[in-house]
């Protein structure tokens, strides 16, 4: 049986594939650790392996290039992508955020803020009231904070927190990496897990806040997901890359890795 046929199912199940999406996440978090560019015979490579038919493929890349985002090279027969400045300092930035650390200390200190607008990273717990951890609040002067303690924090409304689309998202992305605990995987499959599985997460941070562990539910299904996608990216990580660096299918291997991909979740 093929170990990833649950997360290609996924995949293309939840309503229509964004493949150039899916290109976007494969640069951010392998092409711009290996010089920035790659084969599109080696993308193709990779997302045929979770059912993305080359001629969907060309499609994404078209539209990337339109808008500014890829740009194409050839050398000799073959043709190469690699990300216009502008994408790469968007994703950039975003990658922060995608691969910041897990929380590793309790938060002592919590801002509770009242106001007409959502803060930046703000968990709503009421009406027009959301609290954010005190170390990452920024300047609000149109709200009403307080700032202290969290003792106690009803479990009820630790379960209201998580909005129904999120704890469905937790839920897929616990399937996946259930799927994934203990599998003896090839580089090329590696890769591609380690590619969904970054894809699924990059769309929940875009989506959904950052909950801290502490304000999940006791029964909830995965209750520090960040930890949870961290250890099953470095249990991918090593083989992954070893496809990257193959040349498998005549391709040349990609550039040796910056060191910054092995800071990927504080590692």
């Amino acid at each position: 049986m093929d170990v990833l046929e649950p997360l290609i199912t996924a995949l293309h199940n939840e309503g229509r594939l964004r493949v150039w999406s899916l290109v976007v996440t494969v640069f951010g978090d392998a092409v711009q650790q290996r010089g920035g560019r790659i084969a599109t015979l080696r993308l193709q490579h990779l997302l045929e392996r979770v059912g993305v038919e080359a001629g969907a493929l060309r499609t994404a890349l078209s539209r990337l290039t339109h808008d500014g985002w890829v740009l194409r090279d050839r050398e000799g027969r073959n043709s190469f992508y690699r990300l216009s400045k502008s994408a790469t300092a968007e994703i950039t930035t975003a990658t922060r955020n995608f691969y910041a650390p897990p929380s590793n200390g309790e938060i002592r200190e919590w801002v509770m803020a009242s106001g007409d607008q959502a803060p930046i990273g703000g968990i709503e717990i009421a009406a027009n009231t959301w609290l954010l951890a005190a170390p990452d609040m920024l300047d609000l002067p149109k709200h009403v904070c307080v700032t202290g303690a969290l003792t106690p924090f009803p479990q009820e409304l630790r379960k209201r927190i998580l909005s129904a689309a999120h704890q469905d998202a937790l839920e897929a992305l616990n399937n996946d990496i259930e799927t994934l605990k203990g599998a003896d995987l090839s580089p090329l499959d590696a890769m591609a897990a380690r590619m969904l599985l970054i894809h699924r997460w990059r769309r929940i941070v875009l989506r959904f806040p950052d909950i801290p562990p502490e304000l999940f539910a006791t029964d909830a299904v995965l209750p520090n997901p960040r930890q949870a996608v961290a250890d099953t990216y470095h249990q991918l990580v090593e083989k992954s890359e070893n496809w990257l660096e193959s040349a498998e299918h005549g391709l040349a291997p990609m550039p040796t890795r910056a060191r910054l991909s092995t800071l990927r979740f504080g590692k």
